[in-house]
Formats: C-alpha cells, structure tokens, sequence
C-alpha cells in the first residue's frame, strides 16, 4: 500500500474522531447549561385581571410620526429642550 494513501486514511480518521468527540462534549456542555431552564405553562399577560376578575386589555400600539421625532432630538441635540421622559407607558 501507498504511504501516502495510509498517512491520508490516518489523518481522515483522526479528523472524524476529532469532529465526533467535539460534537460530543458539546452536546453535553449545552444539555447541562439548559438542564434547569423550563417553558412557561402560559403566557403571564394572559393571566392578568383588575380587581373585578376581568381581564386586563392592553391599549393598542401608538406609532409615532417621524416629524416629530426629528424635531425632538434636534431640539434635543441644540440644547433647546429639556430632557423629558417618555410619556409612553410600558
């Protein structure tokens, strides 16, 4: 047999042992960091009631206009305007 051919199958071998051993120890480190994280049973926002037992409804999303945005960091970035925080809720 060539040596070439062997010192080809020998490093073609050890590279796939290599690749399996990582795929391995990997496999294992990150089924250990997510061993004690679990789904949540439900979503939290759905479970929310006011103090009649109604559910809490959320207010739609607010777009803001662009204009108005620009005029406020300009007036912002000159110094003009005080900084304010938002008045959005959360």
């Amino acid at each position: 047999m060539n040596p070439t051919v062997v010192l080809t199958l020998a490093l073609l071998t050890l590279m796939f042992g290599a690749g399996l051993t990582s795929a391995i120890y990997g496999y294992k480190l990150g089924r250990g960091a997510l061993k004690s994280i679990t789904q949540p049973d439900a979503r939290p926002v759905n479970n929310l009631a006011d103090a009649q037992g109604q559910p809490i409804r959320r207010e739609g999303l607010t777009f803001l206009k662009e204009a108005d945005i620009l005029t406020n960091v300009k007036a912002r970035m000159d110094g003009s305007a005080p900084d304010a925080a938002p008045t959005s809720s959360p």
